[in-house]
């Protein structure tokens, strides 16, 4: 990704104490509280909310049976590129916002920071300037991949550029990088730490259907070869979708199936020859549950896919702290598909489980980590899933190497269900 990006589009930020409501109370044209639909913000949202704020108003009140947009416009991704700056070396209270206890940026507030700025960058896609016309409702649909690249320091300068790299009829893909410097100083190369890959789809905000969006014309031989595998992959998710409808286990899946639930059943049936360097997938379970807040929703009164995202890596960190018994390291986050939108006052339950781990390399053992979060209606007894997380961790190197005693377990199903999402993750992460 070319990371030059015109100053108007870059947005500095600042620590946050008090409400944006209050922040310009002494203002003649105080900003009314409904632009503002909740006070969870990371001071990144409240700074991607003030840049667009615009066009907030806009989405908040549009005229009285607007049209649709009639004509589609053709965009470059430079007139959507944004870059945000944390000024954690200057900023003392910006850097306690994001300090988690090694002195690193906490990874699940820089999620909800990536899918907020995702958001933004798609409104600016599809702003047609036309205040006359009816805007989109654009949200999460799917995050492609997140992967760390390298450990992120609370003490050093980051940035986070963005910017749309392909679109179809109704989505669109947009790539984040977050950089920073390799170490401290005005010498100091800048090099990335985490990419990202977000998929957004355009809503009609008056009959919820999918609506066309702005045509993209890359313009640099990059910004080109960025589009063409964006759009490999998403033929990609196509075919992956119309395999896993006809998909059916063959013989040779059948008998990994069986080699799987082979020790899991020993710990069933004979748990006292259990081999004791194995677990069952049930044992490493967390859960949290609440009801989601005011606070938490976006500006079509949802729950923001960012909170969503935040809560699942803290339940997935903590999953495989408990687990290994050493202090974990964030790889990545795998494909996750929004299958249904979350709602305030919804009841949502987040379960993870240790899915399996893969000890082939003693120098950095994997953790895979699977969070699905479920929205319940006990009124109702029913529970549907929202989302399915999949986040990959190893353990610190320099905590591995002072425990010598240090072990991790192998994962062994106990059911045939079990089983299956085991070998339909292993076989995701060979495919991707």
């Amino acid at each position: 990704m070319d990371l030059n990006s015109s100053p108007n589009n870059t947005i500095s930020v600042n620590s946050t104490f008090t409400s944006p409501s209050s922040a310009d109370a002494k203002s003649t044209s105080r900003r009314p509280i409904a632009l503002w639909p909740g006070m969870y913000h990371s001071p990144v949202t409240d700074a991607l909310w003030e840049a667009r704020s615009k066009i907030f108003e806009r989405l908040l009140d549009p005229p009285k049976d607007a049209p649709p947009q009639s004509e589609l416009l053709t965009k470059t991704p430079s007139e959507s590129r944004t870059t945000i700056l944390y000024n954690f070396s200057s900023d003392y209270i910006l850097r306690e916002q994001y300090r988690d206890p090694w002195n690193e940026v906490r990874i699940g507030k820089l999620l909800e920071d990536l899918d907020a700025l995702a958001g933004t960058i798609s409104v600016k896609h599809c702003s047609d300037n036309d205040f006359s016309t009816r805007p989109l409702l654009l949200v999460t649909a799917a995050v492609d991949k997140i992967v760390l690249k390298k450990p992120i320091s609370v003490d050093i300068d980051l940035k986070i550029v963005g910017s749309v790299i392909w679109v179809g009829r109704s989505s669109i893909e947009i790539q984040l990088e977050v950089t920073q410097s390799s170490e401290e100083g005005s010498n100091a190369s800048d090099v990335v730490a985490l990419t990202a890959n977000f998929i957004f789809v355009a809503r009609d905000s008056k009959t919820g259907k999918a609506a066309p969006v702005n045509h993209l014309s890359p313009e640099t031989e990059q910004e080109k070869v960025l589009y063409k595998e964006a759009e490999a992959r998403n033929n990609l998710r196509k075919r992956k979708r119309g395999d896993a409808a006809r998909r059916e286990f063959d013989n040779g899946e059948a008998n990994r199936l069986q080699t799987l639930l082979s020790e899991g059943r020993v710990f069933c049936d004979m748990p006292a020859l259990a081999d004791r360097n194995s677990i069952l997938m049930r044992d490493t379970c967390l859960e949290n549950a609440m009801i989601c807040q005011p606070q938490q929703r976006n500006i079509h009164g949802r729950i923001f896919g960012g909170f969503l995202m935040h809560r699942a890596f803290e339940l997935s960190f903590s999953t495989a702290y408990h687990f290994s018994g050493l202090v974990p390291y964030f790889l990545e986050v795998d494909h996750v598909d929004f299958l249904r939108p979350v709602d305030v006052g919804d009841f949502l339950r987040l379960k993870s489980c240790v899915l399996y781990t893969e000890l082939q390399n003693s120098d950095q053992p994997l953790i895979n980590i699977e969070v699905v979060a479920h929205v319940t209606r006990p009124e109702l007894r029913s529970s549907e899933v929202t989302n399915t997380f999949h986040f990959t961790f190893t353990v610190r190197p320099e905590v591995k190497a002072s425990n010598n005693g240090f072990r991790i377990r192998n994962v062994v199903p106990a059911t045939e269900e079990e089983a299956r999402r085991i070998i339909e993750r292993m076989d995701a992460e060979t495919s991707s």
